[in-house]
């Protein structure tokens, strides 16, 4: 297989580009330079947001593309429109916020979905990712595959919410743990969504799936219990229940990764039905070594995970942690 990264230097980009390598396909890398590409890769250098930044892209046959991309759909639209008399498939990682909001748990590929535009230019990010779609579509047809991706986490994640996590509890001492333990959680290991993606464009799939774990892949209580025993740490886990969390202003998701408290948003979040990626193949490796994996990267790298520009940092502050704790 030849398969053209757009993007594939960072976090689902990259592990695409390294899983593709591990099954011997000819990969090559479109970016603008900012990160080095995987070694063994041939790469293309051009900004997607510039006039004329894709004349790196004008000549070349492919079997299948994966696009990352998460901004101004109008950039997708070039990009497949580019592409697609040279490009067998057209993979668009996507996201289940396309989905019209409140999702009730155990929706899946048939909810309703947010309006998109694969013109607009600066939209809200369920709407760009929506418009991705678009784009895809309009120049591929059946021949896109849309991966509306749940959460990702793993090896390489600059969005910070694991990373976060682990950071602070292997600072060890009390650690706020959001209630209830046993609060079910559904994410997906980069590297499965990795596998998954190079499974399907390979078998010829296209259309919609959501690609993120079975909802109670894992719980709080699992998640942060992985995270005492890879770190070694002294950490306390006092758990909280959610009223008191909210009383003290603190914020589900962005104060705490993953949290959510139970209600809409939470069955939004947590509640995917994936039948349709698990007959299509879908496995997801246990929550526990994605945490371990994880570590051992954050480790590798000083301990200190990298952090995209246009994303917010997670984590709640200390002070304000100490404080619900009464210290």
């Amino acid at each position: 297989m030849r398969l053209l990264l757009l993007g594939g230097t960072e976090f689902v980009g990259r592990a695409v580009t390294e899983a593709a390598l591990e099954r011997g396909w000819e990969v090559t890398v479109f970016h603008r330079g900012t990160h080095a590409a995987p070694e063994g890769v041939r790469v293309l250098h051009g900004d997607r947001l510039a006039e004329g930044g894709l004349a790196a892209l004008a000549e070349g046959e492919w079997d299948a593309v994966v696009d990352t991309w998460s901004g101004s759909p109008a950039v997708v639209r070039d990009s497949a429109r580019l592409l697609a008399g040279r490009v067998g498939r057209y993979g668009y990682v996507s996201s289940r916020s396309v989905y019209a909001f409140p999702a009730p748990a155990g929706a899946n590929e048939e909810g309703p979905l947010v309006e998109g535009s694969m013109d607009a230019t600066d939209v809200p990010y369920a709407e760009s990712k929506r418009g991705g779609e678009l784009a895809a579509l309009d120049a591929f047809g059946d021949r896109a595959l849309l991966l509306r991706a749940g959460l990702i986490v793993g090896p390489y994640e600059n969005i910070g919410r694991l990373p976060w996590w682990l950071g602070r509890i292997a600072r060890g001492g009390p650690v706020l743990a959001p209630g209830p333990r046993d609060l079910p959680l559904q994410f997906i290991d980069v590297r499965d969504l990795a596998a998954w993606t190079l499974d399907a464009l390979a078998a010829g799939l296209g259309g919609a799936y959501d690609v993120v774990s079975v909802p109670g892949h894992t719980t709080m209580g699992g998640l942060l219990e992985a995270c005492v025993r890879v770190t070694g740490s002294d950490a306390e886990l006092r758990w909280t229940e959610p009223e008191a969390i909210a009383a003290a202003g603190i914020e589900p998701w962005g104060d705490l990764p993953f949290w959510i408290p139970p209600g809409e948003l939470y069955d939004a979040m947590h509640g995917s039905d994936v039948s349709k990626a698990l007959d299509a193949g879908l496995r997801c490796r246990p929550a526990a070594e994605t945490v371990a994996d994880t570590w051992a990267w954050l480790r590798s790298i000083g301990g200190r995970a990298p952090q995209r520009p246009d994303r917010p940092v997670v984590g709640l502050d200390p002070e304000r942690e100490a404080k619900v704790l009464g210290g």
